[in-house]
């Protein structure tokens, strides 16, 4: 399935984003800002869905309806636009259009939308049938990692989101990986727009995108039903894997106050370090969902084999710092000849999360960091 938005406010397309790879995990989403080239690609490419604003920078997003319309009748198309006004409303109906949603619009309501326009039986139909192949494709999509993130719990700190502050919410979330990765993943967009400089913790990316809108994408996180995973094997690796990263982040943080170092990215690291293993969990369920079959070898051999190039690429997706990266990559591997103290004390946390703090490799790791072996 391919899913155009066409949106040039990124914070809203970005919204828009979180809440489309919930509701369909195996579309290819396209977000573009610009009239023409969103005309071109629908020229070339197609889609099975299209978002779109009424007022973009190069023009109106009614020329690309009238675009579609001429050669194509049938592919859903939404109006999501700030204009309310009963004209508009009628104008677009003119043209084609299946919905119109006005700004600000609730989470609830695009889904609800969205829902009704795509049936189960075309979602099913769009389902890869074989493992291999849906893993290989979903390398490039949108992916989103599972949460167990309560609607109710989202709702009630919206009602209150006047007097929330970001280090509230960072108290609240600091453990729930899959709201952290897209948090960050949203702030870093509109930072490199605003100033060409990335986000490495999650509380200077609440502090980035503010308070309502990450509350918006927890609502949309929360009520993405194939985030949780219900195949119970596929469950149960997720858990052990989350309660390792949050052991690996709890290490880190308590490393790099005792060296006086700020915690924070070491924190986001640690939490980052399975986010391959995560997103891979994510594509099995989405292969049990469409009526596939998993073997125990199969989960092993996945997980074997696109951990890593799922973790590499959404490092990528995400665009997250340099750095960052660097001190998710030293949890897992780290060369003698390191000299960096924050890739030192990543690996050191990492050995501490598994027991191995009496191995050779983490005490040879603290003296270097001037730790005694049994701090």
């Amino acid at each position: 399935m391919k899913i155009l938005i066409l949106e040039d406010d990124r914070p809203l397309a970005d919204l828009l984003e979180t809440i489309v790879a919930g509701l369909f995990p195996s579309a290819s989403i396209s977000v573009l800002d610009n009239v023409s080239v969103a005309t071109e690609q629908w020229l070339k490419q197609g889609a099975d869905l299209i978002l779109l604003d009424w007022n973009l920078p190069d023009g109106s997003g009614l020329d690309l309806v009238k675009t579609v319309r001429k050669e194509d009748d049938s592919t859903p198309l939404i109006m999501i636009s700030g204009r309310s006004d009963r004209d508009s409303v009628v104008a677009a109906a003119h043209y084609g259009i299946n919905g119109y949603i006005t700004k600000p619009f609730s989470v609830e309501l695009v889904r609800q939308r969205l829902a009704v326009l795509i049936s189960p039986e075309a979602i099913a139909r769009d389902a890869e049938p074989d493992l291999d192949r849906l893993l290989e494709a979903s390398v490039d999509a949108v992916i989103q990692l599972p949460t167990s993130i309560d609607t109710a719990s989202v709702l009630e700190l919206m009602e209150r989101k006047q007097a929330l502050s970001p280090v509230e919410l960072v108290e609240l979330w600091s453990s729930e990986v899959a709201l952290v990765t897209r948090i960050l993943d949203v702030a870093n967009s509109a930072s490199f727009q605003k100033s060409g400089q990335p986000v490495g913790n999650i509380r200077s990316a609440i502090g980035t995108i503010g308070v309502d809108m990450a509350l918006q994408h927890a609502l949309a996180l929360s009520l993405d039903v194939s985030s949780h995973l219900q195949e119970q094997r596929l469950a149960t690796r997720a858990k052990s894997f989350i309660e390792m990263v949050e052991k690996v982040a709890s290490e880190a943080r308590q490393l790099a106050g005792h060296l006086r170092l700020d915690p924070s990215e070491f924190h986001s690291a640690g939490l980052l370090s399975r986010i391959g293993e995560l997103a891979v969990l994510k594509v099995m369920q989405q292969y049990v969902d469409g009526g596939g079959t998993l073997t125990d070898e199969q989960i092993e051999s996945g997980l074997k084999t696109w951990a890593q190039a799922y973790g590499n690429r959404l490092k990528v997706q995400w665009r997250l710092p340099i750095q960052l990266r660097n001190l998710v990559g030293a949890v897992h591997m780290l060369t003698r000849d390191t000299t960096s103290e924050s890739a030192l004390v990543m690996r050191t946390a990492a050995l501490r999360a598994r027991g191995e703090q009496n191995s050779p490799e983490c005490q040879r790791l603290e003296r270097r960091l001037g730790l005694d072996h049994d701090e």
